[in-house]
C-alpha cells in the first residue's frame, strides 16, 4: 500500500513538475519585433543597453526581443539636439515601430506604433493618443475624433492616419488594421515655430495672397494633398499667414485661426 502511494506521489509531482516548466517557458518564450527610424541618425539603447544605430529593425528570428516593456532612448550622433526617451512594449509576434525627428532647440515629433491581441479575433481596434492631447484624428480624411480616441473596427487594410492641432504641424502616418488586434499609435506632435521680434522686419514673406481661381474660391485641405479633405475655403484677394511651405503648398491660418493647406497654384507671396 505504502508502495503504491509513494509510486502515486512521484507521479503527481512529475506531472506539477512538467506542468510548471510548460507554464514558464510558455511565458517566457514569446517575442516580437522592433524597428527604429530617426531623423538625423541616431543610436538606440533599449533599458540602457545600446542595441544598434538608426535605421534598426530587430525583425529576424535570431533578433527578435522578448516581450515586454521597456524604456527606449534615441541620442542623435548630431551635436545640439535633445536626446529622446519613452516607453514602449513588444507584444508577442508583433512589429513595434518607433520613429523620431529631431529638430534643434524644440522637442521634435515622434510616433510609436504597437499592435497588440484583443479577445474577439472579428474585430480591429484603433487607439490614437497624442502630445498634447486634443488633436483632431482623420482617418483616410475621414473625421473620427480627438484624442485621446478608440475607435472599434477599423477595416483591417492599410489606412492613412493623420492628426492635427492648431500650434503644431500636421503628422501622416501611414498603418495597417488588422483582425483580432488593437493598434495603438502614440503620436508626439511638433510645435511650429514662433518667429521672434528680431525676424519681424522679414514678416511680410510669410503672407499669401489668394489669385483668381477657375471656381471664384480655393479650397483649404487638411494635408498637402489633392486627395485630402476640404476643411474651407478662401477667396481671390484675402491674405494670409504661412505657417509651412510644402512641395507646391501652402499651410495657412484661417478662419478664426484654424490651419489648413492651400495650392500654391493659386496664391502669391508677399
Amino acid at each position: 500500500m505504502k508502495k503504491v502511494i509513494l509510486i502515486l506521489f512521484l507521479l503527481l509531482l512529475a506531472s506539477a513538475i512538467y506542468l510548471g516548466i510548460t507554464f514558464f517557458l510558455g511565458n517566457s518564450s514569446g517575442k516580437g519585433a522592433l524597428q527604429v527610424t530617426s531623423t538625423p541618425k541616431a543610436s538606440v539603447y533599449l533599458d540602457g543597453k545600446k542595441i544598434g544605430d538608426t535605421r534598426l529593425c530587430k525583425c529576424e528570428a535570431e533578433d527578435l526581443i522578448k516581450t515586454g516593456e521597456y524604456t527606449i532612448k534615441l541620442i542623435p550622433t548630431t551635436d545640439g539636439l535633445k536626446p529622446f526617451e519613452e516607453k514602449i512594449t513588444i507584444n508577442k509576434s508583433t512589429l513595434t515601430a518607433v520613429d523620431k525627428k529631431f529638430l534643434e532647440g524644440a522637442q521634435g515629433e515622434s510616433s510609436i506604433i504597437s499592435l497588440s491581441s484583443i479577445a474577439n479575433n472579428k474585430d480591429a481596434e484603433l487607439l490614437v493618443l497624442s502630445l498634447p492631447s486634443g488633436a483632431n484624428v482623420f482617418l483616410d480624411n475621414n473625421t473620427v475624433g480627438t484624442t485621446p480616441l478608440t475607435f472599434i473596427d477599423p477595416t483591417p487594410s492599410d489606412h492613412n492616419l493623420l492628426i492635427t492641432k492648431d500650434g503644431y504641424k500636421d503628422k501622416s502616418i501611414g498603418i495597417k488594421t488588422v483582425r483580432g488586434y488593437k493598434l495603438t499609435a502614440l503620436i508626439s506632435l511638433g510645435v511650429i515655430p514662433i518667429e521672434s521680434s528680431a525676424s519681424a522686419e522679414t514678416q511680410t514673406t510669410n503672407k499669401v495672397t489668394i489669385l483668381d481661381t477657375p471656381t471664384g474660391f480655393l479650397r483649404v485641405r487638411v494635408a498637402s494633398s489633392t486627395a485630402s479633405l476640404e476643411i474651407g475655403r478662401v477667396s481671390p484677394g484675402e491674405t494670409y499667414e504661412i505657417l509651412t511651405e510644402g512641395d507646391g503648398w501652402y499651410q495657412i491660418k484661417f478662419d478664426e485661426q484654424k490651419t489648413g493647406w492651400i495650392s500654391s497654384q493659386y496664391a502669391e507671396k508677399e
